[in-house]
């Protein structure tokens, strides 16, 4: 087993054997994926596709799920967006930002672009997902509409994260759930909540006439 695997197994584990803590946890997990730049390390998506299964199989119970990681997601995208509005661009150049200025590009590039809608869609693509946040911090994006397109997105990643696990769970006896039954029922169920927010994007996009691509902005600097 490699260290990711010695890790899921480790939290599945811990849920498994205290469902008292699964909330916190869970919600712990989701709101580190979605921080700056820890986020490339934690594996959240593939556990929370695991975790799903475990709430079909009536292990845990999914309100505490679905609130601890709503909250978390939504706690770690404000926490970024919290760091780029106190330090301002400067934090483009500091560590680790700095060794991942490929990265930092092209979620700005997505932000100056689409502004509300690259928050609402960035939490679904991994390639900006860790960084948009940030970016919005940074160009002064309003308090406001970053916490609609923060929580709004939130209500539709985490759902969908456990989706796939889930259904699988629903059908098949806990011990049958392997990897490639989760992500072949997985590959199915994501696409629902990726066309609903492009289609909120689209409709936020359609209502600003444009304007909206950069919201509150400031040129950067």
């Amino acid at each position: 087993m490699t260290a990711i695997d010695d890790l899921l197994a480790g939290i599945l584990a811990l849920i498994t054997g205290n469902a008292a803590l699964a909330g916190p946890v869970i919600g712990l997990l989701a709101f580190a994926e979605s921080l700056i730049l820890v986020g490339m390390f934690v594996p959240a998506v593939a556990l929370m596709m695991t975790i799903g299964g475990l709430v079909a199989a009536g292990v845990l119970d999914p309100l505490p799920v679905l609130f601890w990681a709503i909250a978390g997601s939504v706690l770690g995208d404000w926490i970024s967006y919290l760091l780029g509005r106190w330090i301002g661009p400067a934090i483009y150049r500091r560590w680790p930002l700095c060794r991942h200025r490929a990265a930092v590009a092209r979620a700005r590039l997505f932000f100056r672009r689409h502004g509300f809608a690259a928050v609402f869609l960035g939490r679904f693509f991994g390639p900006v997902r860790a960084t948009i946040p940030l970016v919005a911090g940074v160009m002064q994006m309003p308090h406001r509409s970053f916490q609609m397109a923060n929580i709004g997105s939130a209500l539709l990643w985490v759902p969908a994260l456990l989706a796939p696990g889930y259904v699988a769970g629903a059908s098949l006896p806990l011990e049958m759930l392997d990897g490639w039954q989760l992500l072949g029922i997985g590959a199915a169920l994501l696409v629902v909540p990726f066309l609903l927010a492009g289609l909120v994007a689209r409709l936020v996009l359609k209502r600003h006439g444009g304007k909206g691509r950069r919201p509150g902005a400031q040129p950067s600097r």
